[in-house]
């Protein structure tokens, strides 16, 4: 594609020199060290470098043009076409889908935004497509799949360059439908800027991300963005029983569809509703008609992700049987309530729930199914939000018989004083054991808990100490298999030394 050409779908630019527009370029990169010659780089600056440091040597291998910010020094590459642009986040992922023919233009492209549920939700709303008979490609905290090959997802949302890649590479598989998860970073980063979703859905608010956002306003409004950026063709399927619903459908132009468990939702719950350690069974009243489900998902939870799967599959305008047969066919989501079984006498569960909200709920729908013991080990991030350190150690005390707080992924904090600011939310409904083991009766009838920075050893601590009948909750990282210690990333998952800890125990 000529630079010329490829520009023109930024505003506010200036070229400089205006020769060369002619040249052809053959790729974008945003990283120096990706540039060969017939590269449009482009200068981003990011949260640990600035790319417009790196623009001589995009320049020594080969870049065609650059595409910087206002402010850098212009004047010093002016033999290679210069675009200034008030901001090149935002120019990299116009470019990208220019440079990529616009595939979402060729997709029918949901994007699913909100603190907890986007990954069962995506997951369920692909199995609905696909039991219709159709080709769905899936982007998310997981992985990425495009047909049969899946790429290993290094975030939720991938940077626009390579989301624009992704989903070029869809439209040439075939594939009709992309669902996606879209995070809060990603739409304050415009990583999906240049994208044209025609359903977008909404399933809840709670605090997470403060550290990026810094405050539930800024987080809340950069959600919204999604909504605010659908066309009136398109459909905007909101949990209306979350208070910022109302709110979301005021600004956005796109048709509405509620979902949620009052009456002023136009997909909600018909009937009594069966959830138990098997799943969930319900009739949902819809706007086309009821639909009946059977689900494997456990969990009041699960309720609001299948009432929004169900919304969007109706928007999309699939048949109620399709949208039935969808969510009975979809088993289970890897580290979401994932059962780790080796024939014990007790439950143990991997689940992702790392904010103070998914914690809560984990656990009330573990004490439902659970005629025992509710066993939980979990710990907080560091280099992230350290607010809801405490407000998450509270959760766990009120939602267990016994807490092991341990790491999770430290990054350059340190373990131990991660751990004490989860305590100070501890204070009030537990107490601290010197020894890890469970105690049936405690001082003023408080939770007991323990600290052990050792994650392998939390979790066999609490292997150890589980009876017939309990629950053995491994909470905040589900399917991630490392742990992140300083700047290294080394391999670690929860269910597979849970699985290591389980045989060591039949053995003895």
């Amino acid at each position: 594609m000529k630079l010329g050409e490829l520009v023109t779908v930024l505003n506010n630019k200036a070229v400089l020199p205006q020769e060369g527009l002619d040249r052809e370029v053959f790729d974008i990169a945003h990283d120096s060290r990706k540039v060969s010659p017939g590269s449009l780089f482009v200068a981003v600056r990011g949260f640990h470098s600035d790319g417009h440091q790196f623009i001589p040597q995009a320049v020594q291998a080969g870049a065609v043009a650059i595409v910087a910010e206002k402010g850098h020094n212009e004047a010093a590459f002016r033999m290679t076409p210069t675009i200034v642009v008030d901001d090149s986040r935002r120019a990299l992922a116009l470019l990208a889908a220019a440079f990529y023919g616009h595939p979402s233009q060729h997709l029918i492209l949901v994007g699913i935004t909100g603190t907890n549920g986007k990954t069962t939700t995506t997951y369920l709303i692909k199995s609905i497509i696909e039991a219709a008979g159709r080709k769905a490609g899936l982007i998310g905290t997981i992985d990425y799949r495009v047909g049969d090959k899946v790429y290993t997802a290094p975030n939720t949302t991938p940077e626009s360059l390579d989301l624009q890649r992704l989903l070029a590479e869809m439209v040439g598989f075939g594939v009709e439908y992309c669902v996606m998860e879209v995070s809060s970073h990603a739409l304050a980063l415009g990583r999906t800027v240049g994208c044209e979703f025609a359903v977008a859905g909404f399933t809840n608010l709670t605090q997470d991300h403060l550290d990026f956002h810094e405050s539930m306003e800024s987080y809340f409004r950069v959600k919204q963005l999604l909504f605010t950026g659908l066309s009136p063709n398109s459909f905007a399927v909101i949990n209306s029983d979350d208070v910022h619903s109302t709110e979301i459908i005021g600004a956005t132009r796109a048709k509405v569809l509620r979902t949620g468990l009052s009456e002023r939702a136009d997909i909600r719950p018909s009937g009594s509703i069966g959830h138990g350690i098997r799943g969930l069974s319900f009739s949902v009243a819809t706007p086309s008609g009821t639909i009946s489900v059977e689900s494997s998902l456990v969990g009041r939870h699960n309720i609001y992700n299948i009432l929004s799967a169900i919304g969007i599959g109706t928007a999309l305008g699939f048949a109620g049987d399709d949208i039935a047969r969808g969510i009975n066919a979809m088993r289970a989501v890897p580290g979401r309530m994932e059962k780790v079984d080796e024939g014990q006498p007790f439950s143990v569960v991997a689940d992702y729930a790392h904010t103070e909200d998914a914690l809560v709920r984990l656990l009330e729908t573990v004490r439902e199914i659970t005629t025992g013991k509710v066993i939980t080990v979990f710990g907080c991030g560091g280099d992230r939000d350290r607010s809801k350190r405490p407000k998450m150690g509270a959760a766990a005390v009120n939602g267990s018989d016994i807490v092991i707080v341990t790491s999770d992924n430290p990054r350059t904090e340190d373990p131990v004083s991660i751990i004490s600011e989860i305590e100070k939310g501890m204070e009030a409904s537990g107490v601290r054991l010197t020894v890890c083991e469970f105690v049936s009766t405690t001082a003023a009838g408080k939770t007991p808990y323990c600290v052990m920075p050792d994650r392998h050893a939390a979790i066999a601590a609490a292997i150890n100490m589980a009876g017939k009948g309990d629950v053995v909750v491994l909470a905040g990282k589900g399917h991630e298999d490392y742990q992140i210690i300083g700047d290294r990333k080394i391999h670690f998952d929860d269910r597979e030394v849970a699985r290591e800890e389980l045989r060591k125990r039949r053995r003895t």
